[in-house]
């Protein structure tokens, strides 16, 4: 580290040192708590007078570290002395000086600095008052100032200890300094009678010296203390434990004119030459300054503190409608008034209009209570332009006067009102618009432009909080009328659902008629019908036909705008559906290195719920239990019985999901931060798995720790039906099996009758083998584990729709060349148009049209990979 220079004038500034006969002393607890002031002022942990002598730095107090002095080479204090001028050092280690002092790099890790040289004589630096910290930290200008306000503190203290030492050596030097000094001292006898003061005593104290020599010391004590003062002077006396002499105090000192002072009183007692008591001298430094630091210190922390509040606690205080109440009230705590308000400017075509908001109580009958009441709740507002608050609310202006009962706005006050000697109005304005006011009356502060300059943060706060109360208040009427409107749209769309419905049946009700009499024309026996009757009659059971299944359609809109989810509820062998389930996903689990184990499940074990659905619950949670595993590892299927509830349990050897996140995994688009892996998917394949287990009777949960490996499982309802389940065409299908056939083809559709539909129309087809998926994700799995050369794929899917669907095709390497085929209800040109562009090769509309579907296919069956 660099060394600290030596002063030209180093012997004289080890003269004054040595001349303030301080090194070597004992703590004192001026000095003391001056120190203890200073840390507890600046909030650091040290605080030092540090003495430069000739080879060590010696600490008068040192509050915060154990040693008593240091080398004077390793003193930060000996650059200050050095420079003659105050240091600060924001942080240790970026300043060359001491970035390399042991006490910087090691224990105790100093980073901090600021020091003021203390000249207690002849202007010569012997040492300083100086904070350190363990952190890097800023330090102001007005810092810089309080702590040189403190130096001269140390300095005096410094002084006085000068003082005393030639006085106690000079009774001639005793004197000269006793009159001379700028610090108030008085001499007085065993008897507590004065018997000297110094100019700066009756300077202090409002006396003259020929008021207060003669006179007992006591008067220049408050009341209470001045009692006992002659009885702590015999105590001592008489060799008691002294509690002032020799260690200085802070007390408060009388005032000729009766207010008090803060002093730091030090006494010393004088012997003479046969050691006895002769005489006391007591020393009395002004605190004033510093005490009302502090206070300012105090008042601004307490402004601080309402701002903070303010802010950080407004939904609270607004919730319980406490905001206004606690601005008004700390708007008189900060100003020291008796009353306050605090006011919504409301502006009118004409003039301005005051909402109170809260208010203190002014009321001194039983009509002033109901009028406070009124302004309290909001019902009267105050508009008159022309009064001490109507030049506030309605023009803008300041009000600030001490003699309101001369004021020229005064407009009277009835018999009774509570006296009112000064009045503050406040505008408040935001952006330049004036939005509200507050006032204080009867304040113990001064009103005067300083005031108001201090109380800026407060107004600029209350005008936040006014346009936030204004946000949250337009926020809940708009809510109110989304609401209203939400209520109609559903209430009208009831409306739609239940006309639809009930014109449906209106109209099947004839046209049952029509297709029965065109039924029986067309079989007649005994009237049989020429071919062109013939013709005619089968042409109106065809188009009869066709209108029945348009009204089945609206039918089917009606029931879907309603939320009602169609399912087929039939006993389903058990072991079948998750055999065919097991099938369908047995290449993706080969694919991937899992293990796909099924327990073996009792033939006749039979469940009542929807096949389809049923199997689509499977795949999805044997897909997840795949995808969501760890390398080489096991995904087994089991049921068990339960009652009358089957339940079937899908384990995996996967990461297993945290206790606290698993209610997140039903959660629609919730995918626990997985959709910043590598594995694809939408996040809704669980919360559609729950609503189909949850309508067909059962439930569904999950049971798992991390690194445990995860079981997720559902109840069906049991039947007691013993006969054989319908047999569905999906079983009959063996999608990973190598096809016979030259194509295939993937067709993505939820619909259990359009998956029928489309295999009886496949089957004639000779070169085309057909494979089903119910969703868009089991699809987009099946694509990636066998190829198809086309997909035929349904727009609207649970999950992942169409377009989705066709974008992560588009955007796969492997599956991006497939001719995709859209299959759609939604038939308007338009519709077909977007579609085309989006990037479908083509478009077919429902209700099928199988020529067409035909033709589509047969344009596609062309080698793979020739897209």
């Amino acid at each position: 580290m660099q060394v600290p220079d030596t002063p030209d004038n180093e012997a004289q500034r080890l003269q004054a040192l040595r001349d303030l006969h301080v090194l070597d002393t004992p703590a004192e607890q001026a000095f003391d708590r001056l120190a203890e002031f200073a840390r507890e002022l600046f909030d650091v942990p040290i605080a030092l007078v540090s003495l430069v002598d000739e080879d060590r730095q010696w600490f008068k107090t040192h509050l915060g570290v154990d040693a008593q002095e240091t080398p004077r080479d390793l003193s930060f204090c000996a650059h200050a002395v050095a420079d003659n001028a105050p240091l600060v050092i924001h942080d240790a280690l970026k300043d060359a000086r001491v970035a390399d002092h042991p006490q910087v790099e090691s224990s105790p890790h100093i980073r901090f600095y600021a020091g003021i040289p203390l000249r207690p004589t002849d202007g010569l630096p012997v040492g300083t008052l100086c904070l350190l910290d363990y952190q890097p930290r800023e330090f102001s200008a007005r810092d810089l100032c309080l702590l040189e306000s403190l130096a001269g503190q140390a300095e005096e203290l410094l002084r006085q200890q000068k003082i005393s030492a030639d006085l106690a050596r000079t009774a001639k030097r005793y004197e000269a300094l006793f009159s001379s000094s700028a610090v108030a001292k008085v001499r007085i006898d065993r008897a507590g009678t004065i018997i000297a003061v110094n100019t700066a005593t009756v300077d202090f104290l409002g006396y003259t010296k020929e008021q207060l020599i003669g006179q007992n010391v006591a008067i220049l004590t408050p009341p209470e203390i001045a009692r006992d003062h002659d009885a702590y002077i015999n105590r001592y006396l008489a060799g008691g434990s002294p509690k002032v002499v020799g260690k200085g105090r802070e007390v408060e000192a009388q005032h000729k004119d009766g207010h008090r002072i803060p002093v730091h009183l030090a006494i010393n007692a004088i012997h003479d030459d046969h050691g006895k008591v002769d005489e006391f001298l007591g020393v009395l430094t002004d605190l004033t300054d510093i005490y009302a630091t502090h206070k300012r210190m105090h008042k601004e922390q307490s402004l601080l503190k309402v701002l903070h509040q303010g802010i950080t606690d407004y939904q609270a205080l607004m919730s319980g409608e406490r905001l206004w109440t606690f601005l008004m009230e700390a708007l008189r705590t900060l100003t020291d008034s008796d009353y306050s308000l605090i006011g919504e400017v409301l502006p009118t075509d004409a003039n301005s209009i005051l909402k109170i908001h809260a208010i203190t109580d002014l009321s001194w009958n039983e009509e002033s209570r109901g009028l406070m009441e009124r302004l309290r709740r909001g019902d009267m507002m105050l508009t008159n332009p022309n009064t001490l608050l109507g030049r506030v609310f309605a023009h803008g202006e300041v009000i600030m006067t001490d003699d309101l009962y001369h004021h020229r706005l005064r407009g009277g006050f009835p018999p009774g009102h509570p006296p009112i000697n000064n009045y503050l109005g406040v505008p408040i304005f935001s952006s330049g618009k004036l939005i509200g006011m507050f006032a204080i009356a009867n304040s113990q502060q001064m009103l005067n432009q300083e005031l108001l300059d201090w109380l800026q943060p407060f107004t600029d706060t209350c005008a936040l909080l006014i346009n936030l109360y204004r946000q949250m208040a337009e926020r809940e009427h708009v809510m109110s009328e989304l609401a209203q409107a939400r209520d109609q749209a559903e209430k009208a769309n009831r409306a739609k659902s239940d006309f639809l419905s009930s014109m449906s049946h209106e109209l099947r009700t004839p046209l049952n008629s029509i297709l029965g009499f065109a039924q029986i024309l067309a079989s007649g026996k005994r009237h049989p019908l020429n071919d062109k009757q013939l013709r005619q009659v089968n042409q109106i059971e065809k188009s009869g036909q066709h209108l029945l299944s348009l009204i089945n359609e609206v039918l089917d809109l009606a029931k879907i705008e309603a939320g009602r989810l169609p399912l087929s509820i039939e006993p389903i062998h058990v072991q079948r559906v998750v055999q065919d389930a097991c099938d369908a996903l047995e290449a993706n689990a080969d694919a991937a290195g899992i293990t796909l184990v099924r327990c073996n499940m009792p033939e006749e074990w039979r469940v009542s719920a929807d096949y389809t659905r049923t199997k689509q619950v499977l795949l999805n949670l044997i897909s997840n239990a795949i995808k969501y595993n760890r390398a080489n590892g096991r995904v087994e299927i089991s049921a068990q019985a339960q009652g009358n509830m089957l339940r079937l349990s899908i384990t995996d050897t996967g990461p297993g999901v945290d206790l606290e996140r698993q209610h997140e995994l039903f959660e629609p688009f919730n995918r626990l931060d997985a959709e910043n892996g590598t594995i694809e998917g939408t996040g809704i394949g669980l919360a559609i798995t729950r609503e189909l287990v949850e309508r067909m009777g059962g439930e569904i949960d999950v049971e798992s720790s991390p690194n445990q490996g995860a079981t997720f499982w559902f109840t069906l309802p049991t039947t007691s039906d013993m006969s054989a389940a319908p047999k569905h065409p999906h079983i009959e299908h063996e999608p990973y099996r190598t096809p016979p056939k030259q194509h295939t083809l993937l067709y993505i559709e939820d619909n259990p009758a359009n998956q029928r539909l489309m295999e009886d129309i496949i089957d004639d087809v000779d070169d085309v083998a057909l494979h089903t998926a119910p969703s868009a994700e089991i699809g987009l799995e099946i694509m990636r584990s066998r190829l198809p050369d086309m997909v035929l794929m349904d727009i609207h899917l649970p999950g992942m729709d169409g377009y989705q669907a066709l974008e992560v095709i588009r955007n796969d390497l492997q599956l991006k060349h497939l001719p995709i085929i859209a299959l759609s209800a939604n038939a308007m040109p338009n519709e077909i148009k977007s579609g085309l562009a989006t990037g479908f090769d083509d478009y077919l509309t429902k209700p099928l049209e199988i020529d067409k579907l035909l033709n589509t296919l047969q344009r596609h069956t062309q080698p793979r990979g020739s897209a």
